[in-house]
């Protein structure tokens, strides 16, 4: 069975037990997060589209790590002839969270 969940303007396709990396948010460490925008349900002989959402469905994950750096980034920038450089960096934060069930 797996879902396709909406969270931070981003849609996931997720399966129980399987980790993944969210939109940074404050909460502790083994917590619960419920995911109430779920867009699709299938898997069991039965798929449910939702318009835009599925109706009392829900996806229960785990907070494993309430905070993890991404890559860093350093673009930079160089205009030839002008003498200007700019270099800046970036480095995203997550949430890694272990779903736990599947209702719907």
């Amino acid at each position: 069975m797996y879902a396709i969940i909406k969270d931070g303007g981003h849609q996931y396709r997720v399966e129980q037990g399987q980790r993944l990396r969210i939109h940074f948010r404050e909460v502790a460490e083994n917590s619960q997060v419920t995911f109430d925008q779920v867009c699709l349900v299938a898997g069991d002989g039965a798929t449910r589209v939702g318009t835009p959402f599925v109706a009392g469905a829900t996806v229960e994950a785990k907070v494993v790590s309430p905070l993890v750096k991404g890559v860093k980034l350093n673009p930079s920038f160089y205009r030839v002839r002008k003498h200007s450089r700019k270099r800046t960096g970036h480095r995203q934060h997550y949430t890694e969270i272990e779903i736990t069930g599947i209702a719907g």
